[in-house]
């Protein structure tokens, strides 16, 4: 008799519809969320004239981190703006931005709580090894299922995808803390909650900023794969340029996405140099 190979979809499959059967409620709650947040820092990119946009940018990171960035900030997003891809670069660092800020808001806390417990620790680390290992597109695939398509399930699969490196680095970072450090703050009389936030935090601080940094690049990553799902920004240009065999849009939105990654890496190393004086 032949035997009848296991297919994970049969397992699948059945899965996803028992979840939109039985939380349909809570993901259309996640979907509207999730879309205000987008919608909110799509309108205040977008509301202003680019070169107001970028004039306040350079000056904010003038101030921030230094001149040197503050030029990068210029030329890159008015590379963007000079290729006509404003306002698809605009919606990608929105993307970006909101992707970044709920990966940082799971994997923080998780990371502290791994370096504090080294059983939970090593629950997840063959967790992360498998998230880090499956290609990146197939986090579509089930963020489509739950959520269709659109720029949810794109933000979804980009916050599983941002959320190993920065939790492995904030692990990494409390673990790196001097025992003295806190049993100091214990030996004055300071509460948990103040040895965190002025003891620990401070001190972990270079390395949470290295985890920042791989989360951006990796969720920017995955934002432009998420063009395949009808995310909408760069990514969808780059497709466009593919499956329509437009040669010079297909070059311009990699050229703007390129700009995005450079001036991403930067300054969130620039962020980190400066934490670091």
């Amino acid at each position: 008799m032949d035997l009848i190979p296991f297919s994970p979809g049969a397992v699948v499959a059945p899965a996803i519809d028992w979840l939109n059967a039985n939380f349909h409620g809570l993901f259309a709650l996640i979907s509207r969320g999730v879309e205000g947040a987008l919608g909110a820092v799509e309108w205040l990119l977008l509301y202003f004239p680019a070169p107001v946009v970028i004039g306040v940018a350079a000056l904010a990171v003038l101030l921030l981190i230094g001149w040197r960035h503050a030029v990068l900030v210029v030329l890159c997003l008015g590379f963007a703006l000079l290729m006509g891809l404003w306002t698809q670069t605009m919606q990608t660092i929105a993307l970006v931005t909101i992707s970044v800020i709920l990966s940082v808001i799971i994997a923080f806390p998780l990371g502290v709580v791994a370096a504090r417990r080294p059983r939970i620790e090593a629950v997840l680390r063959p967790v992360l090894d498998v998230m880090q290992t499956v290609p990146p597109w197939v986090y579509l695939i089930p963020a489509v299922m739950i959520f269709s398509l659109g720029r949810v399930p794109a933000i979804m699969a980009t916050i599983v995808y941002g959320i190993p490196p920065m939790l492995r680095l904030t692990t990494l970072a409390f673990r790196q803390v001097p025992v003295s450090f806190t049993e100091l703050g214990a030996a004055i009389g300071a509460s948990p909650r103040s040895v965190l936030f002025k003891i620990e935090i401070p001190t972990a601080m270079p390395t949470l900023l290295v985890g920042l940094n791989q989360c951006i690049l990796m969720s920017l990553a995955m934002v432009v794969l998420a063009g395949l799902v009808g995310a909408g920004g760069l990514g969808a240009e780059v497709t466009r340029g593919l499956t329509r065999m437009e040669m010079g849009l297909g070059l311009r939105a990699g050229l703007a996405i390129v700009a995005v990654a450079l001036l991403l890496d930067r300054l969130s190393k620039g962020a980190l140099q400066r934490g670091r004086a």
